[in-house]
Parts: C-alpha cells; structure tokens; sequence
C-alpha cells in the first residue's frame, strides 16, 4: 500500500527549515532587561546601515555629555551630567526626558550609570512609544518627552503587521508589533517637538504650533526621506537631518534678489520664501538667521554694506530670530525669560520681500543668507562650544547685474 505524504506537514518542515537557515545567517544578537536599557548596539547587528546613520545623528548625540550646546545650557541651569541627584530648582531635570530619555525613565542623572543613559534618543526610545498622550497633563502642566507616551516593553514597528522569531513571512529576532498609526506619523515626534516651556511658562520651542498654522504636515517626509539600502529596497533614512546639518538647512528657504537702477540710486528687493510647514529657524530660540547684502563696484569690489559688524543692532529687518524678555523687556537667555518679545523668523510657507536702497556707483547686488546655532551674546557667554559650532554658515546667495 502506498503511503501519502502529509502536505502541511512537509511545508511546515520547510519554513522551520528556512527559518533556521536565516538564524544562522544573522550576526550575534543580544536584547535583554529592560527595554530601554538596550543600547543602539543591541540593533547593530541586524541593521547596520540604520545604525551607522542613527550614530551620526543629532538623536544619537544629544545628551549633555556629547552635545556641547545643549550640555553647555544644562550645565548653567541644572549641574553636572555625570552627577546622580542633580535638580533644576529643586526638580528634576526636564531636559532629560527628551535629550537622554533612557535616564529619565529611571528618574536618574548620572548619564553615564547605564552606557543606555548616555545613548541620547537611542533605537528604543522611540520603537517602545505604544500611544501618544500629548504634552499637556490635566493639571495644567506638560509632560514632554517620553513622559508624553504610554511606553511598552514591547518593541513597536512601522508597519502594518505584528513581526517576530517565528514568522518567516515577517521575521525579526524580537516581537515587533506594527504601530503604524503612530510611527509613521507626527505625533511619533511632537513629544519632544512641539513645545517646550521654561520654568516661568515661556514658551521656548514651538515647533509643533508652527506646524499646525501650516495646512498639513509630516515630519518624516523631510526629516526621515526615503532611502535606498545596499539590498536595494527602499526605507526612511535614520540620519533624520535637521538644523545641525547645513545641506538640510540650505534646503529650507529659496532666496531671490532683483534691483533696478536710476540716476538717484539702486533700488534692491531680496525676496525670502520658506520651503517648509513651520517656521525658520524654528527648534532652540537661540537658533537665528540673517541677511548680509552688499553692493558691487564695475571692478566687483565691495562698496556698500547693509552692515558692518552684525545686524543685529544694524540692520534688524534682516534678522531672522526670536526674542526673549526679562519683564523689563531687557534681553533674556532661555531659562530666565519671563516673556515672549518679538518674532521675525520666516513663517510656515511664508514669502518675504525686503527692500535696500544702494548709491547708484552699485553695479551688482548680492545677497547671503547666513544660518547661526547661536545668537551673538551666547556665543560669547558659552565658552565651552568649539569654534566651529559659533561659525555662521552661508545656506542661500543670490547675486544680480544691473
């Protein structure tokens, strides 16, 4: 009598086979405890493009301990990152919860405890993100950061499908749940983006409220585009470039210029267009850009200057920044100011002309459109952020003939 092989169970056979195989192949990988106290390196192994763009990031730095910037802010209002028990006037440090969120779910200081404390905005920190709350708490105040989302011990995916070590159809060496809704979507990003107040409720980061003036918006369009990996398939590049990367920068305003001559002089419009759905510069307030307009003799040398030193004082339409007040409407750091003054930056979609009357010697105009990390008084008063974070970098220039 012939015996019929079992179908079902010679495919089973099969994909344990493939499945096995595939384990075999996959470099030496090792997640345990906590979830959050993994370390990008955990993820290494398996996505190692992804890894090696997320350790360039600013996510990856941006811990008081390896951004200079922000470490030299934390330093002036909170203490020593590396000290345990560390208060901002008495409680605790709510820069933490964004800038070394593994920390903050410990309610711990010392980042450098747990090698995951110091991982900055690290892999898990946002594939454990389950569900956004928001950052405003019923009692008024805000939680930010990861204190904005129900955190899981589960690792949470963008696609659509549950993923895990026993699905060959969707493998991965952990379960993965598909979260699509939330990482593919704004609100994987506003608990640290939309805003941020200071201890006397000065709004100081609002990127979120910027957005939402805009008629729709995705963070992941620009700051997580597309990508082709060396298997050819497409996927969101985990560099997530923003203000800190000029090329990005230079993306985001399209600068124009047009003059027009007469016997009385030169009449010069420089026309700023924002490219984006929030405002530029947006992010820290102490972020700034300016306007450097010079007119061109017929030998093309620099006869004429719409400032000298900076334009701060000198030419303030042609700068681009936010104020920040003391109740005397003296100038004011982030942490100390206790209002709003006024705001020239570039609004979501905005287009801006500007106009400059030259002396009519002026055969060419140029404009520059130059981006700063910091306003001219921090530079100046934080004295430990390198050089090369203190430079003005030129983003736009355009130049016209009369």
């Amino acid at each position: 009598m012939l015996s019929v092989p079992n179908r079902n169970l010679s495919v089973a056979t099969g994909l344990v086979g493939t499945l096995l195989l595939a384990l075999a192949a996959l470099p030496a990988f090792a997640m345990g405890g906590k979830l959050h106290h993994n370390t990008a390196e955990a993820c290494a192994g398996c996505h190692q493009e992804i890894y090696q763009e997320w350790k360039g990031s600013m996510h990856a730095n941006a811990s008081a301990l390896k951004d200079p910037i922000h470490g030299a802010m934390y330093r002036k209002v909170a203490g020593d990152p590396g000290m345990e028990g560390v208060t901002n006037n008495g409680k605790y440090p709510v820069c933490l919860n964004c800038h070394a969120p593994a920390a903050a779910m410990d309610g711990k200081t010392n980042l450098m405890a747990l090698p995951a404390y110091n991982d900055g905005v690290t892999c898990v920190t946002c594939h454990a993100m389950e569900s956004y709350q928001g950052i405003h708490s019923e009692s008024g105040g805000m939680k930010l950061g990861v204190k904005a989302y129900s955190m899981s011990e589960e690792l949470q995916g963008p696609s659509g499908i549950d993923r895990g070590p026993t699905n060959p159809q969707a493998f991965h060496p952990v379960p993965m749940k598909g979260n699509s809704a939330l990482m593919r979507g704004p609100d994987a990003c506003l608990g640290c983006h939309d805003q941020r107040n200071n201890a006397h409720q000065v709004p100081l980061c609002m990127t979120g409220a910027e957005f939402r003036q805009a008629d729709s918006f995705n963070c992941q369009q620009c700051h997580m585009a597309v990508k082709i990996g060396a298997n050819g398939k497409a996927r969101a590049d985990h560099t997530m470039a923003g203000g800190h990367v000029p090329g990005m920068v230079e993306r985001s305003v399209v600068l124009t210029v047009k003059a027009d001559k007469s016997e009385d002089g030169v009449n010069a419009t420089v026309t700023l267009r924002n490219m984006l759905p929030h405002n530029v510069p947006t992010g820290a307030p102490f972020r700034n850009m300016f306007l450097a307009v010079t007119g061109l003799d017929a030998s093309g040398k620099e006869i004429w200057k719409n400032f000298e030193k900076h334009p701060i004082k000198e030419d303030p339409k042609s700068m681009f920044m936010l104020k920040l007040l003391e109740n005397d409407d003296s100038p004011a750091s982030p942490p100390t100011a206790k209002k709003l003054g006024s705001d020239t930056r570039l609004k979501p979609n905005e287009t801006r002309e500007i106009d400059y009357a030259l002396p009519a010697v002026v055969t060419a105009v140029r404009a520059e459109l130059y981006y700063d990390l910091l306003l001219p008084p921090l530079k100046e008063m934080l004295k430990t952020v390198p050089s090369q974070l203190k430079q003005s970098q030129r983003v736009a220039f355009a130049e016209v003939k009369l």
